[in-house]
C-alpha cells in the first residue's frame, strides 16, 4: 500500500499552497515524516482513549454546500489518540443500525466500539477497545508482512458478538474471525487467492472485500485487488465460493486504486477508490456496482456517486461501510488510513446519505 503524504489538517490551504507543499515533500523520505508502524506482538486487548472532533462541512471553499454528486454530506469526525498503536485504519464494517463497528489496521490490530449520534449526525465514539490480530495458532502475528490487514466485513452478528472476514495483503489471504467478550479470536480458517491470472504484487493485493447478499452468489466473498490490471488495463476482482475464486474485471477510471468495498442491503456494492499525485494531492471516489451485474467473468463499469479532491475535507480514504438510518436512507461511512503519519495526515470518518436507494 502506498504512503500518501498530504497536509490535510489545515483546512483553508489554497490549491497553490497545497501544490507547493506536495512538491516540497517530493524528495523527502517517508521515514522522516511518518512514525514506524507499531509492533503489536507484545500487546493485548485494551481500551482506546480517543478524542473525536466534529467535521461539520465537507467543502473547504463553500461551507454551505452539502450535495456532492449523488450523495449528501451528513457529517464526520476527526479522531486522535495518544496511544501509539492507534492509526492505520484501512478497513471498516458497521452494524445494521450504524452504531457498532469493527475496524482493522495495516499494523495488524483490530478495534471495536460504538458510533454515537446526535440528531442523526455523528457525534463521537464509545466503548472502544482493540488488540492484536492473531495467527491460527492463537499467538500474535509476528511478521509485518502477515499483519497487513486491509479490509473487514461482517459474515453475521454484530460488533459485540459476531463473525467477520478480514483481508490481508503482502501475504494475501482472507481469514474468518469470531468476535466475543475478548474481542476478535484467532482465525478459524483462511481463503487464499486463485493465482491462475498471475501473481499479485505484495503491496497491491487484497484491499477490498465484502460479502454478497443477494442472488446466485449470496454469501460469497467479493474481493478486489488494490491495483492488479489485466492486459486491457482493467482492475481484477474475484468471487469466492468456499476456497475457489473466479475472476471478473472492473473498468479503471482515471488511474484510481481500489481501497475498500461494502455491500448495500439490497445487494449493490459500494467501492471507495483513491488516487495520489504529488502535484494534485489525494482524491477520493465512491462507485456503485449493481447487484445484477456482479458475476464471475463479467466486466463491470458501475456508477460514480461522488468524486472529491483536496478542495474537500478528505484524507487517505480506505475503509467503507453501509447501513440504513431510521428513515431508510443508505448511509455510506468511510474512514482514512493515516499511515501513522500524524504530522501530515489524520484519521477521519465521513458519512454521506444516498437517498432513495
Amino acid at each position: 500500500m502506498r504512503k500518501v503524504l498530504t497536509r490535510l489538517a489545515i483546512p483553508r490551504l489554497s490549491w497553490l499552497h497545497l501544490s507547493v507543499l506536495g512538491a516540497s515533500f517530493l524528495m523527502m523520505p517517508v521515514a522522516l515524516v511518518a512514525e514506524p508502524k507499531p509492533n503489536p506482538q507484545k500487546l493485548s486487548v485494551q481500551s482506546f482513549d480517543i478524542a473525536a472532533y466534529p467535521i461539520t462541512t465537507f467543502d473547504r471553499t463553500n461551507p454551505l454546500r452539502t450535495v456532492f454528486g449523488k450523495l449528501t454530506f451528513v457529517g464526520g469526525l476527526t479522531l486522535s489518540s495518544k496511544d501509539k498503536s492507534f492509526g492505520g485504519w484501512s478497513g471498516l464494517t458497521v452494524d445494521a443500525d450504524g452504531k457498532g463497528f469493527v475496524a482493522v489496521s495495516d499494523a495488524g490490530l483490530w478495534m471495536t466500539g460504538q458510533f454515537t449520534y446526535k440528531d442523526g449526525v455523528l457525534s463521537g465514539l464509545s466503548k472502544t477497545r482493540g488488540g492484536p490480530l492473531k495467527a491460527l495458532s492463537g499467538t500474535n502475528l509476528r511478521r509485518e508482512r502477515d499483519r497487513d490487514a486491509e479490509a473487514v466485513e461482517f459474515i453475521s452478528g454484530t460488533a459485540e458478538r459476531g463473525r467477520v472476514f478480514i483481508a490481508f495483503e503482502q501475504n494475501h489471504r482472507v481469514g474468518r474471525f469470531d468476535i466475543g467478550k475478548r474481542g476478535l479470536s484467532a482465525p478459524q480458517s483462511y481463503v487464499r487467492p486463485n493465482r491462475s491470472k498471475g501473481r499479485m504484487s505484495s503491496l497491491k493485493g487484497f484491499e477490498a472485500i465484502t460479502v454478497l447478499k443477494r442472488g446466485r452468489y449470496r454469501g460469497a466473498i467479493l474481493a478486489v485487488a488494490e491495483r492488479q490490471h489485466d492486459r486491457k488495463g482493467r482492475h481484477t476482482g474475484w468471487i469466492f465460493n468456499g476456497d475457489k475464486g473466479r475472476s471478473f474485471t472492473l473498468t479503471d477510471i482515471g488511474g484510481y486504486d481500489i481501497t475498500g468495498a461494502a455491500v448495500m442491503p439490497e445487494g449493490d456494492v459500494i467501492l471507495v477508490e483513491r488516487r495520489f499525485k504529488w502535484l494534485e494531492g489525494v482524491k477520493m471516489r465512491l462507485r456503485r456496482l449493481e447487484a445484477k451485474t456482479i458475476r464471475p467473468g463479467a466486466h463491470l463499469e458501475g456508477e460514480v456517486l461522488l468524486e472529491a479532491t483536496m478542495a474537500q475535507d478528505i484524507d487517505n480514504m480506505e475503509g467503507v461501510a453501509v447501513h440504513r438510518d431510521a428513515k431508510g436512507d443508505a448511509i455510506i461511512t468511510v474512514i482514512s488510513d493515516d499511515n501513522f503519519n500524524r504530522l501530515f495526515q489524520r484519521t477521519i470518518v465521513l458519512q454521506f446519505r444516498l437517498g432513495g436507494a
